[in-house]
């Protein structure tokens, strides 16, 4: 027999990974009523949960109501500098300590990736897969940690940079360069090939947000 949804994540999960898969963009209300019904779950944990997201700034106040937050350019840039460092060692550490099971998986996730160039939102979901196991490869928690409370930022972005033009077969290129320096166990050239790759996903980011407001 299957459990109910709400048996297997607290509401706190389901509406974080609501917010991740872009169920719910910046600037959206979270209505308590409807995201009990949504998850089926009572209101109570959801308020909970609510109040949880606003005190971590995934949230803010509209008035009276919740809304799911927004980042300015230099919160974005704050966060890009810290996601850069800590991703770099990150990749570091995975160079260093990676088992040969786990180096053979982010392989194959870079090769598996390539039939997804076509589909960016897949694609996204595919790239954090990938940095979610390099996080892992690290084998310090401490720092996986860290990350799981970068990455939960980077939700409050509206879309992925994976959709301008060329920058999925770059992206993959990227993974390929990072694989690369941890199969050769090069520490230094793996901080630095993924600090590269965020550098230039800042960057077309940037890119995209400049073009929205020549059109707005």
């Amino acid at each position: 027999m299957k459990e109910p949804k709400s048996a297997q994540k607290d509401a706190y999960t389901l509406i974080l990974e609501a917010i991740d898969l872009g169920l719910y963009k910046p600037g959206d209300r979270l209505v308590e009523s409807e995201l009990a019904d949504r998850f089926g779950v009572s209101r109570t944990p959801v308020r909970e949960a609510l109040q949880r997201l606003e005190t971590q700034s995934m949230l803010t106040r509209d008035g009276r109501s919740l809304i799911v937050a927004s980042l300015d350019h230099n919160q974005l840039a704050e966060l890009y500098i810290v996601r850069a460092e800590l991703e770099g060692l990150a990749a570091r550490l995975a160079a260093r300590h990676a088992t040969e099971e786990e180096t053979r998986v982010l392989r194959a996730m870079v090769e598996d990736d390539r039939m997804l160039l076509n589909d960016p939102d897949a694609l996204s979901r595919a790239n954090r897969r990938f940095h979610k196991q390099i996080h892992l490869a690290s084998h310090n928690r401490y720092l996986v940690q860290q990350l799981d409370l970068v990455h939960r930022s980077m939700a409050l972005l509206a879309s992925t940079s994976l959709g301008a033009e060329g920058r999925g077969a770059e992206t993959l290129a990227e993974h390929d360069a990072i694989v690369q320096a941890i199969e050769a166990r090069d520490g230094d050239a793996a901080y630095a090939a993924l600090r590269n790759h965020i550098s230039r996903a800042f960057e077309t980011r940037l890119k995209l947000d400049a073009g929205a407001r020549r059109f707005n």
